[in-house]
């Protein structure tokens, strides 16, 4: 039996719970894996690899400063899908088998009666989530399922209607736009129905606070019904819409976007698949739907880095990409801003490898993306020297540092908080191994990392001007150069700085220096106020964040008053810095 169907259950307190509803602008997402969080034995909780084992450490994420997690895959999956390898497991859980289900494999009790625990652990994950002020999203997939293409095992759908679940092509091929073997026929009026249904019986029952689409795009294609009248619901001009033609306004979208109940629910798409459809800034979306911003990540990557012709694009994504969201009618919090994500390498890998190294997954390094963006500072590999491994932590703290000044919302992914290391794999879907499980035991050793990653998560709630619910004007923000009020956008340039007026703060200064030249930056004058450094990513800990409570605080910003009383800061290479005003006295 691939999956169980739990049968109604008894009743389950919730104690009052409530949906927590927090505007979207001011979420900080962490994406995670329920399993890996705490299966590694230096968790040390009581059922590691469970929902109820995560529970034990929701106030961990609560001291980083995150208040929803993006969880992956939950549904009952396959995970023994690629069973002609004993040391191959579906780790992620893109392979759904029960859409109704928790995986049974996430509680203390596993398959023990009947798998019906399963309900009430995932119920206590989300209830004492939300009493730590987390709201938590589902990654779900609706672009396929686990059984495969047209000679793949027979499980659920493909026993009860094949032509209906699934596009077909006319002599019974599979499509394949998800690169998964099927792809679900997500604009037939019955599967329309049964994917609204199930949202909403996670969303009533279950009190998930949103979704995660997982290849989005898949569900604006038309189905394979080959005429409009099953697709719209009523004719329209112009020919019949092939099999997987993109639709402007997609059934489905549509449903979902104006269901009383799911369109007030976070909802998040993965906008391409994995048949070339790429609608990242074009998503319809009915002003409800925001979007995994790709092109923020590959912006961000190749600024950070020092690739030229990308400081323009950088300022674009510090605003919240209003090139993509503007003239759609959204909000920068329609872009979800990510560097990296369960899919490709690690914060800490991006920093350390310039070539994927993914023979341990059987396909002879053929899997994972090659186009990784990455940049090792010098030298592949962990084992590097110091002047190296001192540069990489820089640029990890330049990414988190641009992740949380953006407008936009947003998110990391689990364990890139103290650098977590796949060795080089960027496609760890089939590892049940430590390679995929967070470190409780290097979050300790890493710890310089994590602190400053709480304090920039912090900073940025501190910070009204970074979370805005409109794009930023001229009217609050200026951008400089080495000189203020003198932006660089020239081909070659590799610096962007920004001064932007708070409602908290006054006013904040950062700036980016992605040479390998260091620079003294002139910064903007304000009679009567001076500024104060902050941030510095080019200084070792604690001093990269400086926090009220450093008992050499005023030691360490007077050993630059040289520089600040001429209203100067000297930058190194690869570096970041935030400044904040002050009276001057």
């Amino acid at each position: 039996m691939a999956g169980m169907i739990p049968l109604p259950y008894s009743t389950f307190d919730w104690e009052g719970d409530l949906p927590l509803r927090y505007p979207q602008k001011d979420l900080v997402i962490y994406e995670m894996h329920l399993r890996g969080f705490t299966k590694h034995d230096s968790s040390n909780v009581e059922h590691p690899g469970t929902f109820i084992g995560a529970v034990s450490k929701l106030d961990y994420l609560k001291e980083l400063g995150v208040n929803c997690i993006e969880l992956m895959p939950c549904h009952e999956f396959n995970e023994l899908e690629y069973s002609t390898s004993s040391s191959k497991m579906n780790f992620w859980g893109y392979s759904t088998i029960n859409f109704f289900s928790p995986m049974t494999r996430y509680t203390s009790g596993g398959i023990k009666n009947c798998g019906r625990d399963a309900i009430n652990e995932f119920k206590t994950f989300v209830r004492e989530a939300h009493k730590r002020g987390i709201e938590v999203i589902l990654d779900v997939v609706f672009n396929h399922t686990a059984e495969g293409n047209e000679n793949g095992p027979i499980l659920s759908f493909r026993g009860v209607d094949n032509t209906t679940y699934y596009m077909l092509a006319p002599k019974g091929e599979f499509y394949n736009y998800s690169g998964c073997g099927n792809t679900f026929n997500c604009n037939h009026p019955v599967v329309r129905q049964f994917i609204v249904d199930c949202l909403r019986y996670w969303v009533m029952e279950m009190h998930v606070d949103g979704f995660r689409f997982d290849l989005a795009s898949i569900m604006t294609r038309g189905s394979s019904l080959w005429d409009p009248v099953n697709v719209y619901g009523a004719p329209i001009e112009g020919d019949m819409i092939t099999t997987g033609t993109p639709l402007v306004t997609p059934p489905l979208i549509d449903m979902i976007s104006n269901d009383p109940i799911l369109g007030g629910v976070k909802l998040i798409a993965e906008a391409w698949d994995a048949g070339g459809l790429y609608q990242v800034g074009q998503f319809p979306h009915w002003n409800v739907w925001s979007e995994w911003n790709g092109k923020y990540r590959d912006i961000v990557r190749q600024f950070i880095k020092g690739t030229d012709g990308f400081a323009g694009g950088f300022a674009e994504c510090l605003c919240g990409s209003p090139h993509l969201y503007q003239a759609g009618g959204r909000k920068p919090w329609h872009s979800i801003n990510f560097v990296c994500a369960h899919d490709g390498f690690t914060l800490g890998d991006l920093v350390t490898y310039n070539n994927k190294y993914n023979l341990p997954n059987g396909e002879n390094n053929r899997d994972g993306e090659n186009h990784n963006l990455s940049w090792n500072c010098g030298e592949e590999g962990e084992f590097a020297r110091l002047s190296v491994k001192r540069l990489r932590k820089r640029q990890m703290r330049n990414f988190f540092v641009c992740l949380m000044v953006s407008q936009g919302v947003p998110m990391f992914y689990m364990g890139d908080e103290y650098g977590h290391t796949k060795g080089g794999n960027n496609n760890t879907y089939c590892h049940d191994s430590y390679v995929n499980y967070f470190r409780w035991d290097k979050k300790e050793q890493y710890s310089d990392l994590q602190r400053f990653c709480c304090l920039m998560t912090k900073f940025r709630k501190e910070c009204e001007g970074l979370g805005l619910e409109d794009f930023p004007t001229a009217e609050r923000l200026q951008w400089h150069g080495h000189q203020p009020g003198k932006p660089d956008w020239s081909e070659n340039s590799r610096f962007v700085a920004f001064s932007m007026k708070d409602e908290r703060q006054g006013e904040i200064y950062v700036a980016f220096n992605t040479s390998h030249l260091p620079a003294v930056v002139e910064l903007p004058e304000r009679a009567g106020r001076r500024w104060e450094p902050v941030v510095d990513t080019g200084k070792p800990a604690p001093y990269d964040f400086l926090t009220d409570d450093l008992p050499d605080r005023a030691l360490t910003i007077h050993q630059f008053s040289h520089f600040l009383n001429s209203n100067l800061y000297p930058m190194l290479s690869y570096s970041s810095v935030i400044l904040v005003l002050r009276p001057d006295v």
